[in-house]
């Protein structure tokens, strides 16, 4: 996630040289690609923690640090 984003909330993800921004509400891939495999694991780490996603979204449009998300276990 960065500061300054333009909506909809989402966030960055990124697998060797393959990018993605992926909505955070309806996880939906806005712009690029991600190997299946490695789609799936950001898929499934995105709906484990939507909420701190969120939350997340929010500190960055004030400028605040954002808080650190677990990783996928």
């Amino acid at each position: 996630m960065f500061y300054d984003e333009h909506n909809p909330p989402h966030f960055h993800a990124r697998y060797g040289e393959h990018r993605a921004e992926i909505a955070i509400d309806t996880l939906s891939v806005l712009v690029g690609r991600l190997p299946p495999r490695a789609l799936g694991l950001v898929m499934e780490w995105a709906a484990l923690h939507r909420d701190e996603l969120l939350a997340d979204w929010e500190l960055a449009r004030k400028h605040f640090e954002l808080k650190k998300i677990a990783p996928l276990e």
